[in-house]
């Protein structure tokens, strides 16, 4: 299995530098379902993977693609929350988190769940793809800013609770809100992502558990997927790329939900109809 898992950050490196972004959607399945990291801790993980990733994408926006002003006005109050969520709420959450007769829903669960959640909302952003991102309504001026930094708080509590990088909530703000073009929202939506990322990274209270050996071979792996997809994406189309992820992303989360409550919940209510 753990073979499998680190042909599996070949190809999350694979996705990201094919698309800019979305591989954060594959690192925690591979890592909680493939190679049996605990799903709290590997969202620490996801974030170093995700941090590094988009510190790799930047690289390639930093010749005027990326606007710092806005990328300084949505990160401020993003990393602000992702460093807030990782030091203090995340430690602070009980486990089990909820408990009722016989039901308890643990904490790696309830991560699992909401990781998966949002995987689905990611899902159908990336089916719709950028044409309908790029024709959306203009957004009056005075309220951009204001609905930058809301946005910016939204995307850095989705970064510290699930460790993705929330790339497919920012890149819309940046068209939407403030009128940015497609290529340098995404330059600019990959140094938010990695100012985001390595603040929850380095806030993360479970530091001390961390297996470096593992995680850096992980993350190398996936650097060396991430210059393959670069230079594959000259070649292809990125939006019919983009859509068949989409698609990817839906059935992995409907999978998730499925083998994690679904069909536990079929199980107790077969169980409970047995007794009965």
């Amino acid at each position: 299995m753990q073979e499998l898992g680190f042909f599996c950050s070949v190809l999350i490196g694979f996705c990201l530098g094919l698309m800019g972004g979305g591989g954060s959607m594959l690192t925690i399945p591979v890592l909680v379902y493939l190679l049996g990291i605990d799903p709290v801790l590997s969202t620490a993980y996801s974030l170093f993977v995700v941090g590094t990733a988009a510190i790799i994408g930047t690289i390639n926006y930093i010749h005027e693609q990326i606007h710092y002003r806005i990328a300084l006005l949505f990160s401020i109050p993003s990393s602000g929350v992702v460093f807030l969520i990782r030091r203090y709420v995340i430690p602070t959450i009980p486990d089990p988190v909820f408990v009722h007769e016989s039901f308890q829903l643990s904490k790696a669960l309830a991560f699992l769940l909401f990781f998966a959640l949002i995987m689905l909302v990611a899902s159908f952003s990336m089916i719709k793809g950028e044409r309908s991102q790029e024709n959306s309504g203009a957004v009056l001026p005075q309220y951009r800013d204001s609905l930058t930094i809301l946005t910016g708080l939204l995307a850095g509590s989705l970064t510290g609770l699930a460790g993705i990088g929330g790339g497919f909530l920012i890149i819309p703000a940046l068209v939407i809100l403030m009128r940015l073009p497609m290529k340098k929202a995404v330059g600019t939506s990959l140094l938010i992502i990695a100012v985001n990322s390595f603040t929850g990274f380095l806030s993360d209270t479970t530091i001390e558990r961390f297996n470096w050996p593992f995680l850096l071979v992980f993350t190398s792996l996936a650097v060396l997927g991430i210059l393959v997809g670069s230079y594959v994406s000259r070649f292809v189309s990125g939006r019919r790329t983009r859509m068949l992820f989409g698609w990817s992303v839906l059935g992995l989360s409907v999978y998730i939900i499925g083998k994690e409550a679904l069909i536990p919940m079929v199980k107790t209510v077969q169980w409970l109809c047995h007794i009965h």
